[in-house]
């Protein structure tokens, strides 16, 4: 298995500017690179990282993507007078080029696409496991035949092209965050069904650059590729954590999931954060470790990103830092002000989900179209009237950058990784998995602990091994507490008995919140927890009898934990946003003897957790499941999920269960939301 994470950098990519007065391009500088490779510098996190030089991309390379006409065309201007460049540059859509004076542009971007290639290249070869290339000039807004929004060439289009034909990969998933949509991905793709390209992006109703009819939700592809082009609109700004969580866990990773994807790229554009001149967008840094961190289990862990937008120059530098810290494998630090999206934002989700039902199987249960027309509409008419009695109706770009000078926002938290990664408590006789620590309870526990042990689990019988054992799971607690220790497994005898001792003790005396994940039909034993300290979160064939209370959540599945499609479906739009919105200071996930769920799933759930509570996970098995220990303890440190394989339609009568308790639990959690308020009378069930 691959380990390390590549970064790509050359400071040659620096070394142009624009050399005229353009108001749209003023943003695009130079130190949108050299502060983002310092801040890695500083953080010590470039240190970490497996350096890897960049390269020239060959013609044949840039023409997977751009036209002969076009790159001829390009290769002429390092040689233009000044004067020329600015009329050649007038053909296409804010851009510009720079001659040969320093580094000419042209240049620039044939290192752009090579450093973009080798990023792939040491990826799919197993070099290492993942990486980001910081290159410039962007590239996702760059067509077949031009030039546009800061781009020459498109370094994600020809990546995926070139993954595609060097290493014979089927299925390659593009996820563009940056807040402009790429066109140019999208058209470099609509028709084929081999690429799925997501892409959200400031739009307000076609009113924000690029300004395009096809930029809205209901364009989705052509022909073979109808249902591979995903575009998620944001019609109005100031979107939060929220929204964008609320985003993936509703619409792209249940699409994802589905399509199987063999490479992940990610266009890794930052005006999409708070402070940014052309976002105006308010979800925070660390939001792009979470988003990071979910993308991670998808083919394999081969991810790449790619620097592509981001003008605010220290939300730019702080957000490429938690990317690259999460794709190290550092604890993704607990998520910030997450409740419910908006409700502009749940307006496209629903346009979206229902927009795409018919493409996508794990969508089919989705609302109908709204019939009323989006809130943003009506309030964006009003706005406008108002913007044209004081400005003649044209959009005065100083003042936007005016809105987002005075923005603050807390620096991102400190993400200290604990001595000790994985600590596991294990019977006799089982080996302990390569990278973890064996961990046992002090040679004399405390007198105190021991009495409490005995009294609350041994008052007719004591089974010396069992109360080791359960000496050591509290100890192991406490070591997390501490942050001693990230995560940990346990072998149990009775893992009814170590689930009680272990959330009686997390709730009384180390942490207020604790979320507990059980997989499996047993009956989940009781315990008498003040409310709120703990949400439980049951997967199992089970039909429940009703619902006890908003921290009691009983997830049917026909066919229980064995049928993967139904499993991910809870996971996805169930699980993970219940969790995220809790938001525990402690992950207790118990695999309940008999569960039947396969090891493939089981990685994917424990890996997708480690995004709560900074990672503190305690996994309970069974003592009889030895088998699993290994495949357990390699996600907990870690290591990427194996893949699931393209994900059929889950049983109608789950779709049906899990709709059922979604609209039961959403008015106490919004994040499990997926339409707006007035629209939510026609979300049933299909």
């Amino acid at each position: 298995m691959a380990m390390g994470t590549a970064l790509i950098y050359d400071e040659e990519m620096a070394n142009y500017k624009l050399l005229w007065v353009d108001p749209a391009c003023k943003v695009e500088v130079p130190e949108r690179l050299t502060v983002s490779y310092e801040a890695l510098v500083r953080s010590g996190l470039a240190d970490r990282c497996v350096s890897i030089p960049v390269r020239e991309a060959t013609d044949a390379e840039i023409l997977l993507a751009h036209s002969e006409e076009y790159l001829e065309a390009v290769k002429k201007t390092p040689y233009m007078s000044l004067e020329d460049l600015m009329t050649f540059t007038q053909q296409y859509g804010d851009v510009y080029f720079h001659p040969v004076c320093l580094t000419n542009i042209y240049h620039c971007a044939k290192l752009a696409i090579g450093a973009t290639l080798q990023l792939v290249d040491n990826v799919m070869r197993g070099r290492v496991r993942n990486g980001m290339a910081l290159v410039r000039p962007p590239g996702h807004h760059s067509q077949y035949s031009a030039a546009n929004g800061f781009c020459v060439f498109n370094n994600v289009a020809i990546a995926a092209k070139y993954a595609k034909k060097n290493y014979g990969i089927k299925r390659v998933l593009i996820v563009d965050w940056d807040v402009h949509h790429g066109q140019g991905v999208q058209y470099c793709f609509e028709d084929d069904p081999s690429v799925l390209y997501f892409s959200w992006h400031r739009y307000e109703h076609q009113n924000f650059w690029p300004n395009l009819r096809e930029s809205d939700y209901d364009s989705v592809g052509k022909e073979k590729g109808a249902g591979f082009t995903i575009n998620v609109p944001w019609n109005k700004v100031g979107m939060e954590n929220s929204d964008y969580l609320a985003v993936f866990f509703h619409v792209l990773l249940p699409a994802a999931y589905e399509f199987c994807p063999d490479l992940v790229l990610v266009c890794a554009g930052f005006d999409s954060v708070i402070g940014d001149p052309e976002g105006h967008m308010c979800a925070t840094p660390d939001i792009f470790s979470h988003l990071t961190h979910l993308l991670m289990n998808l083919a394999g862990g081969k991810l790449c990103a790619v620097l592509e937008g981001g003008y605010n120059l220290t939300a730019l530098a702080q957000s490429v830092c938690q990317t690259v810290q999460t794709l190290l494998g550092d604890p993704v630090p607990q998520p910030t002000e997450v409740g419910g999206p908006c409700e502009s934002a749940l307006e496209s989700i629903h346009c979206v989900r229902s927009t795409h039902k018919q493409y996508w199987s794990c969508l089919k249960h989705a609302a109908d179209l709204p019939t009323s027309e989006p809130s943003t509409k009506r309030s964006k008419v009003a706005d406008q009237e108002k913007d044209e009695e004081h400005s003649g109706g044209e959009h005065n770009k100083g003042e936007e950058e005016e809105g987002t000078a005075g923005t603050v926002w807390p620096e991102p938290p400190q993400r200290l990784a604990p001595p000790v990664h994985t600590a596991v408590v294990l019977p006799d006789g089982v080996l302990c998995p390569d990278g973890c620590r064996v961990f046992r309870s002090p040679q004399t526990p405390e007198p105190l602990a021991l009495n409490r042990l005995r009294a609350n689990f041994f008052k007719d019988s004591e089974d010396e091994a069992t109360l080791m054992t359960l000496c050591s799971l509290v100890a192991l607690l406490e070591q997390m507490e501490k942050n001693e220790i990230r995560n940990g497994l346990a072998l149990v005898p009775d893992v009814s008995m170590a689930t009680v001792c272990a959330i009686q003790h997390a709730v009384t005396s180390l942490t207020n919140r604790v979320l507990l994940v059980c997989v499996g039909d047993e009956v989940v034993p009781t315990y008498p927890i003040e409310k709120g300290k703990t949400l439980l979160v049951q997967m199992s064939k089970k039909e429940p009898d009703g619902q006890k209370s908003k921290y009691d959540v009983q997830v049917y599945l026909k066919k229980g934990c064995s049928d993967v499609a139904g499993f991910m479906q809870a996971v996805l739009g169930l699980l993970l946003p219940l969790g995220y919105e809790y938001n525990p200071s402690l992950v207790l996930l118990v695999r309940m003897p008999g569960s039947g769920v396969c090891e493939n799933i089981w990685q994917q759930l424990t890996s997708l957790l480690q995004g709560l509570a900074q990672g503190h996970t305690l996994v309970l098995m069974q003592e009889n499941e030895k088998a699993s220990v290994s495949p357990t303890a390699s996600s907990l440190q870690g290591t990427p999920a194996p893949s699931l394989g393209p994900l059929g339609a889950p049983l109608p009568e789950d779709v049906e269960a899990l709709e059922r308790l979604r609209h039961r639990l959403q008015a106490d959690w919004k994040l499990l939301q997926t339409t707006a308020p007035d629209s939510r009378g026609s979300d049933k069930d299909h």
